[in-house]
């Protein structure tokens, strides 16, 4: 194996960790953000109603609002 290949490949490892660290932190936040204005513009607390009410039709509602988030956000991301 060369020499420079064996130093070069871990640092590159590395670099490529840290910035998957970076966009999964970055869309994980833009998910929640995302979650939060949706709650916001409804009427009513989505929290509120998925935990304290046991409303199963909001939980699936709130799902749906993060999976789309999501998959917008994931293809900003991806370019």
């Amino acid at each position: 194996m060369n020499l420079s290949l064996a130093v070069i490949a871990p640092i590159a490892l590395l670099q490529a960790l840290a910035m998957m660290v970076v966009f999964a932190a970055v869309g994980i936040a833009a998910a929640i953000l995302g979650y939060k204005i949706f709650d916001k513009c409804t009427p009513g607390d989505l929290n509120k109603e998925i935990v304290e009410n046991k409303n199963v039709a909001a939980a699936i509602v709130a799902g749906a609002v993060i999976l789309g988030v999501s998959i917008i956000i994931a293809a900003s991301i991806a370019g």
